[in-house]
């Protein structure tokens, strides 16, 4: 990746895959746009079906950190959000991350969680886990993240406020009522196309000899 002018690395999960769509994830739409603004992008997708702040420490974060990123996406926690890992838990595990991921230097954006509660999921798991308590959840957690981005001066994507208007007026969903339809992962690259474009400014940081 040496020769490469924007190394851009993603870590996550299955919404960095793009598990429900046929067209990519979101990373795949950020990664497409931003080949078409400049030369010699980079990708190096890290996401895993399945992942949780833990796994993305644990099996994620070593990888992103030998690749020398110039820029990082981090979108993780909703499967924390449904296996009971504690927002305290969260945060510490996200705390983690963008420290070993802001000591190479990289730029690192990391999206809030969604409504959650909106999806065609939350109903049916409304047995075990009741939509109020999501949506309280859904909150400690995107409180968390505030804190996390604001300690260590992350560039944020808003993914929750435009949630709650856009996810109940289209199909956002893919069949299995969880993951992102295609339209539902360009909805979310739109909401972070700006916000890479601006990580991807130069900054002294990365005006470095490559080799």
């Amino acid at each position: 990746m040496s020769a490469l002018s924007l190394r851009y690395v993603a870590l996550g999960d299955s919404s960095g895959v793009g598990v429900g769509g046929r067209q990519g994830g979101y990373v795949e739409h950020l990664f497409q746009r931003l080949r078409r603004t400049r030369d010699g992008v980079g990708l190096l997708n890290l996401a895993v079906s399945g992942a949780t702040s833990a796994t993305v420490l644990s099996g994620q974060l070593a990888r992103a950190q030998r690749a020398s990123p110039h820029v990082v996406t981090l979108g993780v926690g909703i499967n924390d959000l449904w296996r009971g890992v504690t927002p305290g838990q969260f945060e510490s595990h996200m705390d983690q991350l963008a420290h070993g991921l802001v000591a190479t230097g990289a730029r690192v954006v990391v999206s809030n969680l969604p409504d959650m509660s909106l999806a065609p999921v939350a109903r049916l798991a409304a047995n075990f886990l009741p939509l109020p308590l999501i949506v309280e959840r859904i909150g400690a957690f995107n409180q968390a993240l505030e804190r996390v981005i604001s300690r260590h001066g992350l560039h944020p994507v808003d993914l929750h406020t435009p949630s709650r208007v856009e996810l109940p007026t289209g199909d956002f969903f893919s069949a299995d009522g969880f993951h992102p339809s295609d339209a539902g992962y360009q909805r979310m690259a739109e909401h972070f196309w700006p916000v890479l474009l601006r990580a991807c400014e130069p900054h002294p940081e990365h005006e470095r000899a490559t080799g």
